[in-house]
């Protein structure tokens, strides 16, 4: 049985070491087929994009040819090979990683990236190249192309760039400053760009360049406006990530049984699942990464793994925050809250950023799709409609949007009492803890916000405190029978005899609590009649709360 390559981002290795490969190696073909050799594709973090390159870097290389065999045979592109394989000296870079602190680092690391991979260029093809250090990192990409064009003729290079805006995503959420100078008429990343479209007219053949966002593609058109960016194309949709067919086949060839795969496939499609990067696209992405870290501790414990979300993922999406703080304000806390409540939002999806401007609304809309928080589910009036993908994205909005109403109420959460909460829920059934914290934040809330109050937003603040415990998987509005309650806690481990929560929310305005027992008659009416349902009747340990907020109190009736 073959290796699982999780954190494998090298193919060659990935190879010889006898890893499994999601064979991605078509869409060489497919890249090739287009009329534009300058290719710009951009996908979220974590997605499998270094894996990809690095399997057209093995493809193309001449130093390679004796290795295609090996390297190939068992893929589509090494049964179907294309004219142009093994036919380029490769030169290759890679920008993530780069030390954003200030901008004297970042130039620094830019230009460490540069002279590293001409180095490694040079050694690999025998040329005679002397790196003077001293000069700036465009000076020595054009005096490569100038000596690759004397000593190497009638021979074409393949410039590969990986994550071509990870440093200009870092700083753009921490130093906008700094990023302006960087890629402003005279800046360093700019000039450098400028060789690299300089060097297409001579011995510069093809160019493939990956990314997350078209941040710095504005900012540098002038002196980069060469490329064909195919990131929503429908065509190239699913070139990276899992699509489930492949998902399935992958479990299937690990050994995963059937009765184990009904088990963990809508844990997987309800956490990694999603994702679609065209308008006119036909298939959810799964999240390649996310699929491969639980299907490796799936495999080593034989159970579902406790933490769902990898650290090393979650990591790179805690810089939501200072994604958001662009577009600051009321606007950002609108967006936020039409996100988490599952509402959904529609617009147009920017293709280029201009971060000389401030961030508008599409804009921040926009950056969400490139980083993977929001997804398309559909199109309305010709624009895109936009959705949170997944659970995992779902979890970082919560713990972000709490953090956002904790500082609109000026209130502090301490985490000994989200434990108190959750000590309530899990052995007690008892929810009073967590309406109590809920009205604190209302109460805190109401003197300047209590306006914008309704159900949505009471369920919604219940909804986001209670994605903090992992013990429980929170269902929103699940369907039953064309039925919504409005939220369910169900244990993810029936063994230790946890309590299971459901809760039906209603909502009064301040004049109107002379209704309130009308309102809780209807929510109670409501709530027993999802309680016969088979799904629901069959949960143990279930609790059922019906919460009816008067402006900002909250009266709780338990069901029996």
């Amino acid at each position: 049985m073959k290796k699982l390559p999780y954190g494998i981002s090298d193919y060659e290795r990935l190879v010889e070491d006898e890893y499994y490969y999601v064979d991605k190696t078509k869409y060489i073909e497919s890249l090739e087929n287009l009329s534009e050799p300058y290719i710009m594709f951009l996908r979220p973090r974590k997605f499998g994009k270094t894996l990809f390159t690095s399997m057209l870097e093995n493809y193309y290389d001449l130093k390679k040819t004796d290795k295609f065999y090996d390297l190939f045979k068992n893929t589509y592109i090494g049964k179907n090979p294309t004219k142009q394989k093994n036919k380029y000296h490769i030169l290759k870079f890679n920008f993530s990683g780069i030390d954003t602190t200030n901008e004297e680092t970042t130039i620094k690391g830019f230009k460490s990236e540069i002279v590293s991979s001409i180095k490694v260029f040079i050694e690999k093809y025998k040329m005679n190249f002397i790196i003077n250090f001293g000069d700036e990192a465009e000076v020595i990409l054009d005096n490569l192309i100038k000596a690759f064009s004397i000593q190497k003729q009638y021979e074409k290079i393949y410039v590969i760039i990986d994550e071509y805006d990870h440093f200009a995503n870092e700083l753009l959420g921490f130093n906008t400053n700094q990023f302006k100078n960087l890629v402003s008429k005279n800046g360093k990343v700019r000039k450098w760009y400028e060789i690299l479209k300089k060097g297409t007219e001579s011995v510069i053949d093809r160019i493939f360049i990956t990314g997350v966002a078209p941040i710095t593609l504005d900012s540098l058109t002038s002196g980069f406006n060469i490329g064909l960016d195919i990131t929503q194309s429908a065509k190239f949709n699913e070139m990276i990530g899992f699509t489930k067919s492949e998902l399935v086949k992958m479990i299937e060839d690990m050994g995963i049984s059937k009765e184990e795969q009904y088990k963990i496939l809508p844990i997987m499609k309800e956490y990694y699942d999603g994702y679609m990067f065209s308008i006119d696209g036909t298939e959810k992405i799964y999240n390649s990464n996310m699929c491969l870290y639980f299907l490796n501790r799936y495999i080593e414990q034989r159970k579902v793994p406790y933490q769902l979300i990898d650290v090393n993922i979650a990591s790179d999406y805690s810089k939501l925050g200072s994604m958001l703080d662009l577009c600051r304000g009321d606007e950002r806390d609108k967006i936020i809250e039409k996100i988490v409540s599952g509402e959904g939002i529609i617009g147009e999806i920017t293709a280029k950023f201009n971060p000389a401007i401030e961030f508008t609304e599409k804009d921040l809309v926009s950056m969400l799709f490139y980083l993977g928080y929001l997804t398309i589910v559909g199109q309305e009036f010709e624009m895109a409609k936009l959705k949170i993908p997944n659970k995992v994205m779902q979890e970082i909005y919560s713990e972000y949007f709490i953090k956002i109403i904790s500082n609109n109420a000026n209130m502090q959460v301490l985490d000994s009492e989200y434990a108190e909460i959750l000590r309530e829920i899990a052995m007690e059934g008892k929810i009073d803890k967590l309406a109590e914290l809920a009205q604190k934040f209302l109460e805190n809330l109401s003197n300047r916000d209590y306006v914008k109050f309704d159900e949505k937003y009471v369920k919604l603040i219940f909804y986001c405190i209670l994605m903090n415990f992992k013990a429980y998987r929170i269902k929103s509005e699940m369907e039953v029978q064309r039925k919504y309650p409005d939220i369910l806690l169900i244990p993810k481990d029936r063994s230790k005899e946890y309590k299971a929560i459901m809760i039906e929310f209603k909502y009064l305005k301040k004049e109107e609590k002379v209704k309130l027992k009308a309102k809780q008659e209807e929510a109670r009416n409501q709530i027993k009649e999802y309680a016969e349902f088979e799904e629901i009747n069959e949960i143990p340990n279930l609790n059922k709360y019906t919460v009816v907020a008067v402006n900002d109190k909250i009266f709780v009736e338990k069901i029996l």
